[in-house]
């Protein structure tokens, strides 16, 4: 028997055009003492990437797949990373051979690196309500005259998609000048991908233009919002604040929803006019009759999947408010100046309301790999005995 276990050593989740590294590792595990100890023989090893996409039948109608049967695929001898998993294989790394006839005496080991660039054309990581994307390293291993073992690394993508042109040339800067950085090991940094892409990201997210709104139903106005951006990434608070003073209709109670909108392309639709999945991620609510100002803060959680779009399927994000007003002026409580009693205020038992909703877009982007390797339901690691 030998022990195979891959371990990405970075964590789980890496952005598109990243360096993929992991470390596999073959062991005997039995000890040079037993008696019944011998050698072990593995003929080949290899790994590659690949991305496995599934969608549900009820909502998305795909193009019929053609009826030609691979006789090599039906040989459990042929290696085919996606052997035995749901849906279609839409993106693959050509495989790397990690070694060729390994022998392992009782109680060794081997270690042996696997190193490749996540692809860029590829889709996020994704598991929707009708489409689903998931990234996995496949190691395949195999015995003289056996069949091939795999093991199955799951992790996460992201991948930057929708951020603005920067304000400057790529030729420039993107990060703040380190005068205590040698020249030298400045321009290698910003010569590396990963690191200028996260500094774009750094950038469009956290320049701040208040955006004011006024809010309105056919009564007149309600109150006066103000968010601070509309560019985030994934961890961000989203702050906003509501301003009851200048309104002319009384607001009794708000909420506001991060939501994530799920749409499948018109010619993949199963029904003509098909709904947009909508999913809830945070929401905030509070009553402020006699209010004159309010805030909220909605967190926007590490694990969810940022903005992105393929041929296939669309996800965006917005902000759902929902409003709740009376339709009769409602006079505040009031207290006499030199009044030395307590003075208790009851509300209204009936009141007459309207409801409205009003939905803003927003733009939710990537953030740092290592920040969202934390909360990821992957460990980076897996093991198979063989």
């Amino acid at each position: 028997m030998i022990e195979v276990v891959a371990s990405m050593a970075r964590g789980p989740v890496f952005l598109a055009g990243e360096l993929m590294e992991c470390l596999i590792t073959f062991t005997n595990p039995m000890s040079h003492l037993s008696t019944s100890a011998s050698s072990e023989m593995l003929a080949w090893a290899s790994a590659q990437i690949h991305c496995q996409f599934h969608a549900s039948e009820s909502r998305v109608a795909l193009p019929a797949q053609g009826n030609k049967q691979d006789v090599q695929a039906e040989s459990n001898t042929v290696l085919i990373p996606s052997r035995g998993e749901r849906g279609q294989c839409v993106l693959d790394t050509p495989p790397k051979i990690l070694f060729c006839d390994l022998r392992l005496d009782p109680g060794e080991s081997k270690t042996y690196s696997y190193s490749e660039l996540v692809p860029v054309d590829g889709p996020p990581s994704f598991r929707g309500q009708a489409v689903k994307y998931v990234y996995k390293l496949t190691i395949g291993c195999q015995r003289v005259n056996s069949p091939i073992k795999l093991l199955r690394v799951p992790f996460r993508v992201l991948v930057l998609q929708g951020m603005p042109e920067p304000p400057f040339t790529q030729d420039e800067e993107v990060s703040p000048s380190n005068p205590f950085l040698e020249e030298e090991e400045a321009s290698r940094r910003d010569a590396q991908p990963l690191e200028r892409a996260l500094d774009m990201l750094m950038v469009t997210t956290s320049r701040r233009c208040p955006h004011m709104f006024n809010i309105t139903n056919m009564p007149g106005k309600v109150a006066k919002f103000c968010i601070f951006k509309t560019v985030y990434r994934l961890g961000e608070d989203i702050v906003g604040t509501f301003n009851f003073s200048e309104g002319d209709i009384p607001c009794l109670q708000y909420s506001v929803s991060l939501q994530s909108e799920e749409e499948i392309h018109q010619q993949y639709q199963r029904r003509p006019g098909q709904t947009i999945s909508v999913t809830g991620h945070g929401r905030h609510m509070e009553s402020c009759l006699h209010t004159a100002s309010s805030h909220f803060s909605l967190p926007i959680p590490l694990n969810v999947t940022p903005g992105f779009s393929t041929d296939i399927v669309a996800l965006r994000w917005r902000l759902h408010f929902e409003f709740v007003t009376a339709r009769e002026p409602m006079e505040p409580p009031t207290v006499l100046q030199n009044q030395s009693e307590v003075t208790v205020w009851s509300g209204a038992e009936h009141v007459d309301v309207d409801t409205f909703s009003w939905d803003l877009p927003i733009k939710v982007l990537p953030t740092n790999p290592a920040l969202a390797s934390y909360v990821s339901q992957f460990t980076g690691t897996n093991s198979i005995n063989i």
